[in-house]
């Protein structure tokens, strides 16, 4: 099987059309043999090929049974704080480089694990802040960091395939505009 093909992303709808998580091609066709999902959309002119078979590319699956899941929040990780800063330094714009995670508010002084107070940095601008706050340092920030919600952040870090739009309530001309 093709590697890249395989770990495409497919959008996973809960059984009431809710979106509920990004999986690789290769979980969806699993879950689908395991008639855990039904596939809602496959993706045009893409096949997995087995020694018997052509399957369609799975673009969007839903699961046939309902799961209750909590309020889905993007966990609070390195690698998201990242993502969401699209691995741009934010305090001086560069997106060159090692990129390393800042504490706006030093841990020191008081500083807070979370969204708010957390966002990506060039280790040069690291180093000019060292454990002092933005305005001590005399750096500011472009643009003040929030809690990602779960449709946006899969909105603004996937490539958002036309498939998916319909589930993500977003609107094509809409979703042209901002991209």
């Amino acid at each position: 099987m093709n590697g890249s093909i395989i770990n495409r992303s497919v959008l996973m709808l809960n059984q009431n059309y809710e979106p509920l998580t990004v999986c690789s091609a290769r979980r969806a066709i699993v879950l689908s043999f395991q008639g855990k999902v039904e596939i809602i959309a496959n993706k045009e002119n893409s096949y997995v090929r087995t020694v018997r078979h052509n399957y369609a590319l799975p673009a969007v699956i839903r699961l046939w049974q309902y799961k209750k899941v909590p309020f889905k929040r993007i966990v609070l990780t390195r690698k998201n704080v990242l993502i969401r800063d699209h691995k741009t330094c934010q305090y001086c714009g560069t997106s060159k480089g090692s990129m390393t995670v800042d504490h706006i508010i030093p841990k020191k002084v008081g500083g807070r694990e979370s969204w708010d107070n957390l966002v990506c940095s060039c280790g040069k601008c690291n180093n000019k802040k060292g454990d002092m706050s933005p305005e001590k340092a005399g750096m500011r920030l472009l643009k003040q960091p929030v809690r990602p919600t779960f449709i946006t952040f899969i909105q603004r870090n996937y490539s958002v395939d036309d498939l998916w739009k319909p589930y993500l309530f977003i609107d094509s001309a809409e979703f042209a505009a901002t991209t």
